[in-house]
């Protein structure tokens, strides 16, 4: 049973690393991706670039996205693997409403969007929600992945020492 403790707490500091490092990742990309998802939909609108005021307005957003969505982040990465209802993508994936407050406020029209997407992500009127960390950012890839693949190694040393 001690190789199995040990395992798993070495595990569990391996895990603790990697979601670290998606914390960071993912505070360092939310907020411009917050920007360039303003920046396309508004290109998309008026096949312009987005105004001084629209950018600001869009960079104030990003860094509020990272504040609160990273700190949400930080909350569940923290947490027991146990006590985890739910991913860091699907933490992510509710920076949306930061971007879609700036593109109302400047009154770009909601985009058409299929039925799943209405169901899934009712607060998404422009079709922003990333369906993988890397549509928010290539950076995000790695880390997420990696840390996905430690959290299923902690639950399966977990279970194997509980036999």
């Amino acid at each position: 049973m001690g190789d199995v403790g040990e395992a798993a707490g070495a595990a569990e500091q391996l895990l603790a690393a990697y979601a670290e490092a998606l914390i960071d990742a993912a505070d360092a990309a939310l907020g411009p991706w917050v920007e360039r998802s303003v920046a396309r939909r508004w290109a998309d609108w008026t096949g312009s670039e987005p105004g001084p005021a629209l950018r600001d307005a869009s960079v104030e957003a990003g860094r509020e996205a990272a504040t609160v969505v990273v700190g949400r982040l930080r909350e569940l990465l923290e947490a027991d693997v146990d006590a985890q209802r739910t991913g860091p993508l699907a933490v992510l994936r509710r920076a949306v409403v930061y971007p879609t407050a700036v593109l109302r406020a400047a009154g770009v029209p909601p985009v058409v969007r299929d039925e799943f997407a209405v169901r899934n992500f009712p607060d998404d009127d422009y079709d922003l929600s990333p369906a993988t960390f890397a549509d928010i950012d290539e950076s995000l890839h790695e880390p997420g992945l990696v840390w996905g693949a430690a959290k299923a190694h902690v639950v399966l040393t977990r279970r194997r020492g509980r036999r």
